[in-house]
């Protein structure tokens, strides 16, 4: 069967508005992904690369079958560097790996010891999501990465301890929502620093026919801006309403009935959550961002401006 052309290069739903890229971060998301094989995998990437060459794809019948091998293959290659990324990297192990960390993170937010080793887990794993998911091909050394780690780690250990003792005589509610401040604070210091080497380089921008035009500190600064503000986000509701709904339990003393109960209650509630925000919050900003020209360096929009008058509009990829 000869197939239609379609445009890979670009999400089957068209990304300037919101609902469209919610449709397509809900697919790119989906947590039935992380069960996807290696075979099954190596065939998506192999249908795309194709396809995109313009070569026959004799197993695949319809538009329909194409675009779930794409979005099978966006949810476990990298953008820019085609790379398989790691599995607990990827935006589809968010809801499963964020769930366990935050419902756990939550159940166990009195204790020092496992303040401690919560927040560790937690940042070691949002130092493989944020290094897995780094706009472009910047490379990264081990001394950027350990430090970034670190900081991270100590800012939210810091927040975390720090308003446990602040609030250790305020009502119940107060101290089950110290988590999300120490992950708020964390994210604000793991997601620049794990990406310093855009920061200090720059994001590849390129126009329309994804030609590359130059690099970009002013770019990625908006670009990690934005991917800050909404893993920020993506975290409220499962950290926000869980502890209402755990909360409203005690006081009906459910949880003085069955305790065993009170870690599988949160961490399901959170995956609920987290199904929802994580695609929901990742739509906030199209991961090809746009930046006007005239917001540019002075140097990188006079050479725009000289060799590419007719563009007002350059795009990047921002991340997530």
């Amino acid at each position: 069967m000869n197939l239609p052309r379609v445009n890979l290069d670009e999400p089957r739903y068209d990304q300037s508005t919101y609902l469209n890229r919610a449709k397509h971060f809900l697919i790119v998301t989906n947590p039935l992904n992380v069960f996807a094989t290696e075979e099954q995998l190596d065939r998506a990437a192999r249908i795309v690369k194709d396809y995109r060459a313009g070569k026959p794809v004799p197993d695949v019948t319809s538009v329909d079958e194409l675009w779930a091998a794409k979005y099978l293959y966006d949810s476990a290659f990298h953008p820019d560097t085609g790379e398989k990324m790691l599995l607990v990297g990827r935006m589809s192990a968010q809801v499963p790996m964020n769930m366990t960390i935050t419902g756990c993170m939550m159940t166990f937010y009195k204790s020092t010891p496992a303040v401690i080793f919560w927040q560790w887990i937690n940042q070691s794993f949002n130092a493989l999501v944020n290094y897995t998911n780094r706009s472009g091909k910047s490379p990264i050394s081990q001394e950027q990465l350990l430090t970034s780690y670190c900081m991270a780690t100590g800012g939210a250990l810091v927040t975390a301890l720090s308003l446990n003792r602040m609030v250790r005589n305020a009502p119940p509610l107060v101290g089950r929502l110290v988590p999300l401040a120490a992950v708020a604070a964390a994210n604000c210091i793991n997601i620049p620093l794990m990406r310093m080497q855009e920061l200090q380089n720059g994001v590849t921008l390129i126009d329309d026919d994804g030609k590359e035009l130059g690099q970009s500190v002013r770019a990625a600064k908006e670009g990690i801006a934005a991917v800050t503000f909404s893993r920020i986000l993506m975290a409220m509701p499962g950290m926000v309403l869980t502890p209402v709904l755990m909360n409203s339990l005690d006081k009906r003393g459910l949880l003085k009935r069955i305790p065993w109960a009170n870690s599988p209650i949160q961490i399901l509630f959170c995956g609920f959550c987290l199904t929802f925000a994580t695609p929901l919050c990742c739509a906030l900003f199209s991961q090809k961002a746009s930046i006007s020209v005239d917001s540019l360096e002075g140097d990188l929009r006079e050479k725009i401006r000289k060799d590419r008058p007719e563009l007002k509009v350059v795009y990047y990829n921002k991340g997530l």
